[in-house]
């Protein structure tokens, strides 16, 4: 039982060691992943679907050439933010004037529904001020009708 034990306890820091290892071909993928293509198809870098796209064969040899130079993944970022504009990322970069981007939404969408909020409360209250209470008479529904009739005759 204990070398079971033993054995499972060495596959498990094994696997986790080994979860934390990227090769140079997973960060390729996911940094080509982080990037756009600039040709205007709205595509990720490595899933830009244009046969004979120069923009997409660009940029991944760009990519190829940071990383060759060994440039960390801030840097391949903003190398190509430079050389292509801030479009080129896929998600924005955190710090800054870019945190809007982040926070802006979820901003925009507490003040949303806090201005509902305060805009039905101002109707209660406002309906509770003017509107009828239970001791008001109720009009005479066939009086009213009459009234109508009489004030809408045209020409008698």
């Amino acid at each position: 039982m204990y070398k079971r034990a033993a054995q499972l306890i060495l596959v498990v820091v094994v696997a986790f060691t080994m979860l934390g290892a990227s090769s140079p071909s997973s960060r390729f993928e996911r940094l080509g992943h982080d990037l756009m293509c600039t040709c205007g198809c709205a595509e990720i870098l490595l899933e830009c679907n244009h046969v004979g796209c120069t923009s997409s064969t660009a940029e991944i040899a760009d990519l190829h050439a940071q990383m060759d130079a060994g440039a960390s993944d801030a840097e391949i970022f903003k190398f190509f933010t430079v050389k292509y504009g801030p479009t080129v990322l896929a998600e924005p970069v955190r710090g800054g004037f870019d945190d809007v981007a982040w926070i802006g939404p979820f901003a925009f969408l507490l003040l949303g529904i806090a201005l509902v909020l305060l805009l039905l409360r101002y109707w209660k209250r406002r309906h509770d001020r003017l509107g009828s209470s239970p001791d008001a008479p109720v009009p005479d529904a066939e009086a009213l009708r009459e009234r109508i009739r009489n004030e809408t005759k045209y020409g008698e």
